[in-house]
Parts: C-alpha cells; sequence; structure tokens
C-alpha cells in the first residue's frame, strides 16, 4: 500500500499544473503505464486486480493533485459495467453515466438515438458506457451520428452532453442489481476525490497561514487563524476516515454489502466540502477568490464534486430511511455494519 501510495503522489504530484484544463494525455497514458488507470478491474478487462484499499490511495492522490483523468469513470464505473455486462472493453480512457443521464437514449435494432447528459469527460474518452432499457451500451467515441455538445463543471472539468443520431452500439444484458452497484461505485469513488481534494485546499491554507505576514508575524500565529485550521484539519480527517472505511468494507462485503458505509462517506464528505473550502478561503482572504490562485483548483473541485453522484441531502435521506426500516433492534447493527 505504501508503495503503492508512493508510486501515485509521484505520478500525480508531477503532473500538478494549476492554469491547465481538459483531459492530461500524457498523465493518462502515465496512468496506463503504471496500472493506475484499471486498478480494480480484472487482468481479463486490462486491469491490475488492485482492491478498494488500494483505490483509496490512489484516488485520494488524484484528488489532492487535481488530476484530470478520468480514473473514476474509467476504472469503478464504465469498466467494470461493462466487463459485468460480458462487453470488451477499448483502450483508452472511458466514462459512464447513470440511468438518469441516459433516460433520453433509446436503442433499436443495435442503433441509439437520443441524448446522453453531462457525460464526464465526454469530449475525451474513446467510450461512453451507459445503462438503457434493461441493457448496457457501449458508445464508441468518433461513430457516425454524435454531436459533442460541449460543457463543464465548477472545476472546468468536461461534462458534456452527446447527442446520437442513429449510432451503431454494442449491448448486452444489464446485470442483476447493476444500476445500484454503479450508483455506489460512482459515490464511493467521488468521496475519495474529495477526500483528497479536502487534503490538498488544508495544506495550501497552513502553508499561507505560515507565509502571510500581519501585524508583524504571521497570522498563524492568531488563535482565530489557528481554532480555524483545526476545524478544517477535523472535516478533511472525516472525510478521510469515512471515505477509506467504506472502501475496506466494500473489499469485506462487497459494494452491496457496503451501501449504508458508501451512503455515509459521500454525506460526510460533502458536508465536509462544504466547510473545507469555507475555512481555507477565510485563511486566504480575498486573494484565494483570484483565478490565478491555485486554491481556487482544490475547492471548485471541493464545490463541484460535493453535488455529483448525488449531494449529501440525498445520501442522508437515504440513511435516513434505512435506520426507519431496521427499527430499534436493527439500528445498531446497522451502524456498525454487522448483522
Amino acid at each position: 500500500m505504501n508503495e503503492l501510495l508512493e508510486m501515485a503522489e509521484s505520478v500525480f504530484g508531477d503532473a500538478w499544473d494549476s492554469a491547465a484544463a481538459g483531459l492530461d494525455a500524457e498523465l493518462w497514458r502515465t496512468c496506463e503505464e503504471t496500472g493506475l488507470a484499471r486498478l480494480t478491474l480484472p487482468e481479463s478487462a486490462g486491469g491490475s486486480e488492485g482492491s478498494f484499499a488500494d483505490a483509496t490511495a490512489v484516488l485520494r492522490s488524484a484528488g489532492r493533485f487535481a488530476a484530470r483523468v478520468p480514473l473514476v469513470e474509467t476504472d469503478l464505473m464504465a469498466g467494470w459495467l461493462a466487463h459485468a455486462a460480458g462487453l470488451e472493453l477499448p483502450g483508452g480512457p472511458l466514462s459512464a453515466v447513470g440511468p438518469a443521464a441516459a433516460a433520453g437514449v433509446s436503442v433499436v435494432d443495435g442503433r441509439a438515438s437520443g441524448t446522453l447528459r453531462r457525460v464526464p469527460w465526454g469530449r475525451a474518452v474513446s467510450a461512453v458506457v451507459a445503462p438503457v432499457d434493461g441493457q448496457v451500451v457501449l458508445v464508441t467515441s468518433g461513430a457516425a451520428g454524435i454531436r459533442v455538445v460541449e460543457g463543464m463543471n465548477l472545476a472546468e472539468e468536461p461534462r458534456d452532453d452527446l447527442e446520437l443520431q442513429d449510432v451503431p452500439v454494442r449491448t448486452a444484458p444489464l446485470p442483476a442489481g447493476a444500476l445500484e452497484q454503479l450508483r455506489l461505485r460512482a459515490a464511493l469513488g467521488r468521496s475519495l476525490l474529495l477526500a483528497g481534494a479536502g487534503r490538498c485546499a488544508l495544506e495550501m491554507a497552513a502553508r499561507y497561514a505560515t507565509e502571510r505576514v500581519q501585524f508583524g508575524r504571521p497570522i498563524a500565529k492568531l488563535q482565530a487563524v489557528q481554532q480555524m485550521l483545526a476545524l478544517a484539519a477535523a472535516e478533511v480527517a472525516a472525510a478521510e476516515a469515512s471515505a477509506s472505511a467504506a472502501a475496506l468494507e466494500a473489499d469485506r462485503d462487497g459494494i452491496a454489502g457496503a451501501s449504508v458505509a458508501i451512503a455515509a462517506a459521500k454525506a460526510r464528505a460533502g458536508e465536509a466540502a462544504g466547510e473545507i473550502a469555507r475555512i481555507t478561503h477565510q485563511v486566504h482572504g480575498a486573494l484565494g477568490f483570484t483565478r490565478e490562485h491555485d486554491l481556487r483548483v482544490a475547492t471548485t473541485r471541493l464545490w463541484a464534486w460535493r453535488d455529483e453522484d448525488d449531494a449529501e441531502a440525498v445520501w442522508n435521506e437515504q440513511l435516513g430511511d434505512l435506520a426507519l426500516a431496521a427499527g430499534a433492534a436493527g439500528i445498531w447493527p446497522l451502524l456498525v455494519g454487522r448483522d
């Protein structure tokens, strides 16, 4: 694990570029060469057969260094869903969307029409995988009949609409339980990225506080600033702990068996994201809000990823429903993840 973390931090740290946007093609090639691109997929799908604990080290590091590559989408989502359905995976980066984003698409005789909404990295991937009417559909980028309407999230990551007009696609039956597993995988991956971005923002704020001198001393010496940084550090620790625990539970019990832990992780990471962004911007003052400042790279990701793959309100409601259904006798086993 330590060797994997060291490699991930070296790979992503060397690629840091706060002024760039869009897919980092060179970084993606490095991820493929080092086995990070399809870390948890089986060898038969071109993967490294890693665990979710392995993914924890890689994705937290990717979030910390704002890596401009679709690791969650390729490994945890598209690669997994296509392989589970028995579809051969193309090379290169992949993306995936859930049923809501694919609701406007229909497939007749192996040809798809309609719009895939807000596809992560849509313009840059080799294929997109989506569940449509009980099928897993694989759309190969560059096929005739695809029109890309470019968009982005707050962090300027591509979130594109793909308009399909009679596009040839490959299909396979949707495996049982795949929709919920896809949702949970996306939430777990996003939680880990959020934890990494939170760590990045905290490190920037702590460093700035030691460098910024006011009234003859660094502002890190001020009790109010120390308290703010301590609160931010607590939020980062909570996000990291909840996401890491969910990954470990997914290794132990499978993704479906870790549904409560993953819901809690995404909810907690989302809550932490707002607090971390608020506090770190307060420490930086007006300077941190400028486009030229690196803090923006971390906090825009915190704000964007907080809302993607369902915001904390959705996951908190799900947790509440599960608690009510468990009743008095079942609430403790639900909380500790034991029957």
